[in-house]
């Protein structure tokens, strides 16, 4: 019971980090469609266009951490 209890606790504190990652998750792939859509140099949309691909595909199976690891590496390769 007691470690029941404790796993509750645990989840239940991780539950508002899980929430930031997905808002960064959902916003960080909004602005790297905005920032493509302004035609950036071809090996940087290049490198950005991977690194979205991956994001959207972490934010479908819910792994919002991995999303931002990607956003971040679009956001690098577009020089943001």
């Amino acid at each position: 019971m007691r470690l029941t209890a404790l796993a509750l606790a645990a989840c239940l504190a991780a539950a508002p980090a899980l929430a930031d990652d997905k808002t960064a998750c959902t916003e960080g792939i909004a602005a790297i469609k905005a920032a493509l859509s302004q035609n950036p140099p071809e090996a940087a949309a290049s490198k950005a266009k991977k690194a979205l691909r991956v994001a959207e595909r972490e934010q479908g199976e819910g792994e919002f951490d991995e999303c931002v690891d990607a956003v971040s590496d679009a956001k690098r390769a577009l020089g943001k």
